[in-house]
């Protein structure tokens, strides 16, 4: 449904704050010269609108200058001719909300990872049950870093959909299955899910979920052992490989094609054994 309300500066502005509060990405196109200059549409992800223009054709225009925006990011402009054949010029601009970085669990992994996310542009937050490992002092500024009940919620004050990056890298492989198994639950969808482990226990991990009725279709998207195999070893080196694999996911790059990993699903845990248990 679209809205054709002609948009002042501030209702525009009260517009992108509001869909940067709710999760969604927007372009915004501004009529910078000719006929109708000053006025404004704001085209959302899903296709909606809002604003007038005052004319249909250059709407199209707008909303297609904005479609491109929005996919490729950054700003562009345009220069349209209009029924009555003045030329018309179109300045646009996407405004996404950042992508969010749930790191679960503040261990030595999780103090360089939250370092990289805020360097990445990441709304970083993280999550552990101990309090003397869950305080900001021992994170970048830019960090939020709260309490979770591990056993219960660890997500319950945490927003999670599709630009959400969660990394499982607590103190235990039994605390990792569990909130794995709690993100599964709440039928929560982030991008991107990667769970730290041997191989040997993450076969394990997904063992007990098949047995516990999670499709193998939402399995197969957790990347697990998490990060790229780069050969890390330290703390450090680990963060950015789990970084290298976030970032290929937001950019939509093909991860096998970087490594010589098969889905781990497919490595660890091959259909036929499904039935054997």
């Amino acid at each position: 449904m679209n809205d054709a309300t002609r948009l002042d500066v501030v209702g525009a502005a009260r517009r992108v704050l509001d869909a940067d509060a709710a999760g969604e990405a927007l372009a915004e196109v501004l009529v910078v010269a000719g006929e109708a200059a000053g006025r404004r549409l704001l085209l959302f992800e899903d296709g909606r609108r809002t604003g007038t223009l005052g004319d249909r054709g250059l709407e199209d225009a707008a909303a297609a200058l904005g479609a491109r925006v929005l996919a490729e990011g950054g700003t562009a402009e345009e220069r349209v001719v209009v029924a009555s054949g003045d030329e018309v010029v179109l300045f646009a601009a996407a405004h996404r909300p950042a992508d969010r970085m749930i790191v679960v669990g503040a261990g030595h992994i999780a103090v360089p990872l939250a370092d990289l996310g805020v360097r990445l542009g990441f709304e970083v937050t993280v999550l552990d049950d101990r309090e003397e490992f869950a305080t900001p002092e021992r994170f970048d500024a830019a960090v939020r870093v709260m309490r979770a009940d591990f056993e219960g919620d660890p997500f319950a004050n945490v927003r999670l959909d599709g630009r959400s990056y969660v990394a499982l890298v607590t103190r235990g492989h039994r605390w990792d299955f569990d909130c794995l198994r709690r993100l599964v639950a709440v039928g929560a969808r982030p991008r991107y899910i990667g769970m730290i482990g041997s191989r040997r226990r993450v076969r394990a991990a997904f063992h007990a979920l098949l047995e516990a009725g999670v499709p193998r279709a939402v399995l197969a998207g957790i990347r697990a052992p998490i990060g790229l195999e780069v050969g890390a070893e330290t703390p450090t080196e680990i963060a950015v490989s789990i970084a290298a694999e976030m970032i290929a996911v937001r950019r939509g790059v093909e991860i096998e094609s970087l490594t010589s990993r098969e889905r781990v699903l497919d490595r660890l845990l091959p259909e036929n054994e499904e039935s054997n248990g």
